[in-house]
């Protein structure tokens, strides 16, 4: 079997990517063994996917404004209206986005403009090769855009107020901290104890209202440290106080009593 001497045409990998079968015996033998040819027609394909894919998708929050900004800068658009200006004025195939989605239509779909012989297909394969590495190109900055402004905004957490929680006496020695955390749509406390206690009872985090009138139960602390979501009808400002107590196993779910550490929040 005849080997080629230099690597594929970039048109030949584009076709195989929406899945047309045009590699020569040759060509199939030179993708098999070539590793740069074959990471290229892997990243055209995964393109292709993509934009299969994402007519799918609904309810998709829209990156803010600086994203497509970026965007932009990137492509070398002077700003993000001129995206749809270069798309309407230039001579990529408006197919491209039929044969994405449907790679048999490449064949199915008549030349433009009335175009006819060997000249309209070279013409349309062009235009669909210049639309896929425009696409290829898009993708990608769009992933790296859009991937690191959600990365960023999901890694937000702002500390809101914290507490050092000192022993009571009967748990001389122990000692534990709160700390109050803003992470996305939820408020957080990270509770930390260490202390000797039962291992046959339980350990509640309570929060306590300055005057001991009011409190409440967030859960039991599962070893030295636990994340304890605050409801949303608790001010915080009013449950100033961060308890945690030694729980016997006995059904009682109100307050033993029996304090192991406690501690006031302060806001920053």
């Amino acid at each position: 079997m005849p080997h080629l001497e230099s690597h594929l045409d970039p048109e030949v990998l584009t076709l195989l990517a929406i899945g047309e079968p045009v590699a020569t015996p040759a060509e199939q033998d030179h993708l098999s063994t070539c590793p740069r040819c074959a990471v290229e027609l892997s990243a055209l394909t995964r393109t292709v996917v993509a934009g299969r894919s994402t007519v799918l998708l609904e309810d998709l929050e829209a990156p803010p404004e600086r994203v497509w900004s970026r965007i932009s800068e990137e492509l070398g658009f002077s700003a993000p209206a001129a995206i749809s200006d270069a798309a309407a004025t230039s001579e990529i195939d408006p197919r491209v986005e039929t044969v994405l989605m449907d790679p048999g239509a490449s064949e199915a779909v008549p030349p433009r403009g009335g175009a006819s012989g060997a000249s309209a297909p070279r013409r349309r394969r062009s235009g669909l090769i210049r639309g896929l590495f425009v696409l290829a190109a898009s993708v990608a900055v769009l992933g790296v855009a859009v991937g690191g402004w959600a990365l960023t905004r999901q890694a937000t957490v702002v500390e809101l107020a914290s507490a050092e929680l000192a022993a009571f006496p009967d748990h001389p020695g122990a000692e534990g901290s709160a700390v109050v955390v803003e992470r996305g749509d939820e408020t957080v406390i990270e509770v930390t104890l260490d202390a000797d206690v039962d291992p046959d009872s339980n350990r509640e985090v309570w929060l306590i209202t300055e005057d001991a009138t009011e409190i409440i139960s967030l859960g039991m602390l599962e070893g030295q440290t636990g994340e304890f979501v605050v409801p949303d009808n608790i001010d915080l400002r009013e449950y100033v106080l961060v308890d945690v107590s030694d729980e016997p196993v006995d059904g009682d779910p109100t307050h033993s009593g029996d304090s192991i550490v406690r501690g006031a929040l302060d806001f920053a």
